[in-house]
């Protein structure tokens, strides 16, 4: 008898063991259900959110990236573009102190050689407009990267619009211009005497700002623009294509730009995405 009675206790504390060691693990797995249902259940609130944003983001990137095969439609709060910014034609507040550059740019064609060859024919591009949160991202795109303040962004971004609408140049590809040149700095100058935001050869192009009747010549951000963007469209028509034209603007003799026009090409890019802007059809 002492034996079974032995068996008998040896065999409740097994049981009672096996007891709590099975509760123990069913209240790990039930706190565990637990936090997985709760994580299914926000995961079902947030994913819809989470799908909305990437489709936007990957239908921003198609549209920039991609050629515009039709162009864009304006809508009807685009007529007044910066309507309420600062004058672009006066400049009024645009002379700020801007971040200075670490290196400037190109001497912005000071000298443009007759071609050996003749240009070839450009082909019409589509006009492109931008709605006024599509414009209100760009200024604040460059008002963050280039350390701008966002008043002057509405400057320099509304001389673009209208300059680039009366020359038919891509606003975006003048912005980007700038970006490259002298990183929106209109008080740059580099070592060969380039001045300003498209760093113009003031030697040069001098007639061009007394023609505007600029005070300030190229360090006037907006006869700097107005003058820098004639050049441009001159050397777009010269090589018959925006990359010539942005090769014969660094004043290269021949296609070999040193990456310059990849980078302006490559800004205008990013310009186009951070605001939704379609890109024109060069």
């Amino acid at each position: 008898m002492p034996d079974a009675s032995a068996a008998s206790v040896l065999f409740r504390h097994l049981a009672q063991g096996v007891h709590r060691y099975l509760a123990e693990w069913l209240r790990i797995c039930s706190v565990y259900l637990g936090i997985a249902v709760i994580v299914t259940v926000s995961m079902g609130f947030a994913l819809p959110g989470l799908r909305d944003q990437a489709l936007q983001v990957h239908k921003a990137l198609l549209t920039a990236l991609a050629p515009s095969s039709v162009a864009p439609t304006a809508s009807s709060d685009q007529d007044g573009l910066l309507a309420g910014d600062m004058d672009a034609d006066t400049g009024t507040g645009a002379a700020v102190a801007l971040a200075v550059p670490d290196t400037t740019g190109s001497n912005a064609t000071g000298y443009l050689t007759p071609l050996p060859h003749p240009p070839a024919p450009v082909r019409p591009r589509l006009e492109t407009t931008a709605t006024t949160a599509q414009v209100e991202a760009l200024r604040n795109y460059i008002s963050r990267k280039y350390k701008v303040a966002y008043d002057a962004t509405g400057v320099l971004v509304n001389t673009s619009y209208k300059v680039g609408r009366e020359l038919k140049v891509d606003p975006l590809l003048l912005l980007a211009v700038i970006a490259i040149e002298s990183r929106y700095n209109p008080f740059a100058e580099s070592s060969v005497g380039a001045q300003g935001l498209m760093q113009v050869m003031t030697s040069v192009h001098r007639s061009k700002f007394d023609t505007l009747g600029s005070k300030n010549g190229a360090l006037d951000p907006v006869a700097n623009i107005r003058v820098g963007a004639g050049i441009l469209k001159d050397c777009i028509n010269r090589r018959g294509s925006v990359s010539g034209g942005l090769a014969c603007y660094v004043g290269s003799s021949g296609p070999n730009d040193g990456g310059y026009g990849d980078k302006v090409l490559a800004e205008r890019r990013r310009l186009a995405v951070a605001s939704g802007i379609p890109l024109a059809r060069d």
